[in-house]
């Protein structure tokens, strides 16, 4: 077997990058909490774009559910730990890739660890996992550290910046205070205002956000990693325009449509909460109150 090159493992890029951009990437550090639906990919494409350094957390196990749409997912690697599976794929594209593993996923106790080293933050924890989130955004806020997250809904992706001069998370899902169903509307209608995705949704019944549960597609999935780990590159080279919260993009392929909003006030704004409103109805959720 011929020994393991970088240049030419990488040399594809090249073009798109300059030789002196990809060896920055190669001394990059990314931090990527959960390796699940968006995550897992998110991970590998940032590995073939040649980032030399990763600290990914997870503390599941690949399950059958899990095999239409997550990277990694599949006969072989049932009940196997995703941050094992993946460090593993991660090495077979670049075995000198710098790993740093948290099976036991993002924890209070962990985010100086976790977090530390890293140049840039990307979101890949579960949707319904909003606390660990929420602690996860407001260190990368205070700490001064990009943090990315791009959600698959329908066939598309939604996707937010939070940059060290920009809006907070907390300033603009407006979550503090709310019960985790609330959350859960909050944070959809926050990551994509413009609803594109409702137009076709099949079977609302299997939107249960009480019991944690939504549909998904694997489309939706890769598109989110390609356009997250292009926001990456565009903060880690320092080139590029990054609209950072409260600008938001939503594409859906099947709608052939890409909205840009602009929610001054995030959640607070007349039109996210009209939208927080109109979801509420649609799933047929009691408001809560005082929100």
């Amino acid at each position: 077997m011929a020994a393991f090159d970088y240049g030419e493992a990488f040399s594809r890029n090249l073009g798109w990058v300059t030789e002196t951009e990809q060896a920055r990437l190669r001394e990059a550090r990314v931090a990527i909490a959960g390796l699940g639906g968006v995550g897992g990919y998110h991970l590998l494409t940032l590995a073939r774009l040649g980032v030399g350094k990763f600290n990914i957390a997870d503390l599941d196990v690949f399950e059958t559910a899990n095999f239409n749409r997550q990277a990694g997912a599949g006969v072989s690697t049932l009940g196997r730990s995703k941050v094992d599976v993946l460090a593993d794929m991660v090495r077979d594209i670049n075995p000198e890739c710098e790993l740093t593993v948290y099976p036991q996923g993002v924890q209070a106790d962990n985010l100086d660890s976790f977090l530390g080293r890293a140049d840039v933050y990307l979101d890949g924890l579960d949707f319904f996992a909003i606390d660990p989130r929420e602690r996860v955004f407001a260190y990368c806020h205070a700490h001064r550290l990009p943090a990315i997250t791009a959600a698959p809904l329908g066939t598309g992706a939604a996707l937010l910046n939070f940059m060290p001069d920009s809006m907070s998370f907390e300033e603009y899902f407006q979550l503090a205070g709310g019960s985790e169903l609330d959350k859960a509307v909050r944070f959809m209608v926050g990551l994509a205002p413009a609803l594109i995705q409702r137009h076709y949704l099949a079977d609302p019944t299997r939107v249960n956000l009480a019991a944690q549960r939504g549909p998904s597609t694997p489309m939706a999935c890769m598109l989110c990693a390609g356009i997250a780990a292009t926001e990456v590159l565009k903060v880690l080279l320092q080139r590029g325009k990054v609209w950072a919260a409260p600008h938001g993009f939503q594409f859906d392929p099947y709608r052939n449509q890409l909205a840009h909003t602009w929610r001054p006030g995030g959640n607070r704004h007349p039109l996210n909460r009209l939208a927080i409103a109109f979801v509420r109805h649609r799933l047929k959720l009691t408001k809560q109150p005082g929100r």
